[in-house]
């Protein structure tokens, strides 16, 4: 009965691996053929929710969550703000750094392409077993014991490489200081000599009535500056003027600022007229 129990497959389980799947396998697609890379690291992270989704649905309680939580939820998630601030186009990606790396990543696809295959057809030759016996002591202590048994060496190997690929990514972000650092004594009278800014730049929005930090601050006379806005803004053609909108609220207060002293003015005559007209 357990056997047939562990070959057997439902209909609700059999309609939620065909269209999930399709998901998946759309999701993937996208993620390679997707010209922005914004719209790539989107598709990856829905195929990793719908992945999670089939952990969950098979029982591994515990992969379902990290897959959720670690790699979509943190992993990709950081990918993603990383790709949106650094503006990553799809220009970039045709930039061929280093020689052949096109042939090699076709091999490793071949390569992790066969070792799919391998253990696809490992699983459907040989028999395995069922949900209730792998997770007779619970899914958590079950997983505990292939890794840190069956599987150490393999998992020593992959936070190896993990330690590794952290490493690199620090020693190639690192950048070696040739010259002393200025103190703060000589930076700021280099830039007396050289008649900079002297004072703190002014923030964005300053006399605008909005903080934001591509509305650029307005001079006195209601003109825009640029030194309150940042240059790769300014290059990008993205700072909004609001001068115009300031300069009209500007003239409406004064405006009104006027009328209200003429009303001022009228009214001590008014009563000044009224207190003789009584006497």
């Amino acid at each position: 009965m357990s056997n047939l129990a562990a070959y057997s497959t439902s209909t609700g389980e059999a309609f939620q691996f065909w269209v999930l799947g399709a998901v998946a396998v759309i999701g993937a697609l996208a993620t390679v053929f997707m010209k922005k890379a914004v719209h790539s690291a989107l598709s990856l992270a829905g195929t990793m929710i719908v992945l999670a989704v089939f952990y969950l649905a098979n029982g591994a309680y515990f992969l379902g969550i990290v897959q959720i939580v670690v790699y979509t939820g943190a992993i990709m998630m950081l990918f993603l703000f990383v790709v949106m601030l650094v503006g990553v186009t799809a220009a970039d990606s045709l930039k061929e750094t280093i020689k052949g790396q096109r042939w090699l990543a076709l091999l490793c696809g071949v390569g992790f392409g066969v070792l799919l295959l391998a253990g696809i057809g490992n699983a459907s030759l040989t028999e395995f077993n069922g949900l209730g016996e792998a997770n007779a002591n619970g899914n958590v202590e079950g997983l505990a014991t292939l890794i840190f048994t069956k599987y150490v060496f393999a998992f020593e190997i992959t936070g190896a490489l993990l330690i590794t690929a952290a490493i690199g990514a620090m020693v190639l972000t690192h950048r070696e200081r040739t010259e002393r650092a200025k103190t703060q004594r000589e930076l700021s009278e280099e830039r007396v000599r050289e008649g900079k800014h002297l004072p703190p730049l002014p923030a964005p929005g300053v006399y605008a009535r909005h903080n934001a930090v591509d509305i650029a601050g307005l001079l006195p006379d209601g003109t825009p500056s640029d030194l309150t806005v940042s240059k790769t803004l300014r290059d990008r053609g993205q700072i909004r003027d609001v001068s115009a909108e300031a300069l009209n609220d500007l003239k409406a207060l004064e405006q009104r600022a006027e009328e209200r002293l003429e009303r001022t003015e009228i009214e001590p005559a008014n009563r000044k007229r009224a207190e003789e007209a009584s006497k």
